[in-house]
């Protein structure tokens, strides 16, 4: 080997121990950036499990808002049967005139055969048309 050579050798074995000294620096701040991370992770780990309601305070969540999903189901189906009895029941005018001549329009429902007395004088047709509106009305069955 010539001292050339060796110089050579030299310097680029001085340029890989610059380089290794700056990859040690680099790596030494890496490990200093993970441990700032580590320890805020355990910080924020630590806060949410102090802050986490434990099993019994779950439970007893869970059951007052079951209770309130059973409560406010009772009174939706109050309110939808409130709403079926509150149905307004209007019969059409020839309906109305209908039933009022032969004295018919007492209460809220009617009796079966004196409708079928009081639509005698109507056509099939007609019959038909007058009992189903006042199923419609829900004053017969």
């Amino acid at each position: 080997m010539n001292e050339e050579m060796v110089q050579q050798l030299m310097a680029t074995a001085e340029k890989l121990a610059n380089a290794a000294e700056s990859l040690d620096r680099v790596l030494g701040r890496l490990d200093a950036q993970q441990e700032a991370l580590n320890a805020k992770v355990d910080r924020i780990v630590a806060s949410v499990d102090e802050r986490a309601p434990s099993e019994p305070e779950r439970s007893e969540a869970t059951r007052q808002l079951q209770e309130r999903v059973a409560e406010l189901e009772k009174s939706n189906a109050d309110l939808k049967a409130q709403a079926a009895r509150m149905v307004r029941k209007t019969l059409p005018p020839m309906v109305s005139a209908i039933l009022a001549k032969n004295g018919e329009m007492s209460g809220e429902t009617i009796d079966k055969s004196a409708l079928d007395k009081s639509l005698q004088s109507l056509s099939v047709e007609q019959r038909i048309a007058v009992k189903a509106e006042l199923a419609r009305a829900g004053m017969i069955e």
